[in-house]
């Protein structure tokens, strides 16, 4: 009988020369440790990360200290700084509105808090393929239903943005071309349904045809099962060992901590 084992690091197309596969608009960093920690472990750990928003000020700085020591183990600074640097203007936005309508200590606070949850995305999606979502899902006994749709709705964002892309290329070579300014999209706001008609009718298209794929690979069946098992490894245990009892101290260790 063949006995299928978890990948550390399961082929994939799209690899680019620094070991990076791109899935909707994140690309998946192959050569990062984490790539090798089971998913419902790095799910654990974003979970974790994100209960820590709830930590006041001095303890939160403990907890990013730590989490900046985890995201360098795993070679995803480049990620979660690029995702930080998207993301610069709200953050911007809200520690001046904060600081202007309350304080500094709570812009302070609540931008931090939102920059936590900006890489905490970063470290799980930057090493956790749609799949492995779905087989952490189906392990935590989440109906195949929803976990096989949240799965799907999550690879298709890159075929979507392709769509997207050639569609935009097929219009600008028929000298449509969408503007830039508030203005110009105004003017041009009849031109936008050359693009967004083709999109709607690509997507209802590759939609039907993935819920026709579905059914014929056994989607209803009762007695269906993954062909792939997880299963936790020495690095998950102590993954899970490490960061949860540096929660458990931050939230729990109040006559010790500030």
């Amino acid at each position: 009988m063949l006995k299928l084992r978890w990948p550390a690091r399961p082929p994939s197309a799209g690899k680019s020369h620094r070991g990076e596969t791109r899935w909707f608009t994140q690309r998946l960093v192959e050569t990062s440790p984490l790539r090798a920690a089971d998913p419902r472990t790095k799910l654990a750990l974003a979970l974790g990360a994100s209960l820590a928003v709830m930590l006041p000020l001095p303890r939160l700085g403990l907890f990013l200290a730590g989490y900046v020591l985890l995201v360098a183990w795993a070679r995803l600074l480049p990620e979660v700084g690029r995702h930080l640097w998207r993301a610069r203007w709200v953050l911007g936005l809200l520690f001046v509105v904060d600081f202007w309508l309350v304080g500094p200590e709570l812009a302070l606070t609540i931008s931090l808090r939102v920059a936590l949850l900006t890489g905490v995305f970063a470290l799980f999606f930057s090493t956790t393929t749609p799949r492995e979502l779905g087989l952490a899902l189906e392990a935590l006994r989440l109906p195949y239903r929803y976990a096989f749709s949240l799965t799907l709705a999550l690879a298709s964002l890159s075929l979507l943005e392709e769509e997207w892309q050639a569609i935009r290329e097929a219009q600008a070579a028929r000298g449509v071309q969408p503007g830039r300014g508030l203005r110009e999209l105004w003017r041009q706001a009849g031109d936008l349904v050359a693009f967004t008609v083709p999109a709607i009718v690509l997507t209802t298209r590759r939609a039907w045809n993935a819920t026709e794929a579905a059914y014929a690979r056994g989607f209803d069946s009762p007695h269906r099962r993954p062909y792939q098992s997880l299963r936790l490894s020495r690095l998950d245990y102590a993954l899970l060992g490490v960061c949860g009892a540096g929660l458990a101290v931050l939230f729990w260790g109040g006559r010790f901590l500030p």
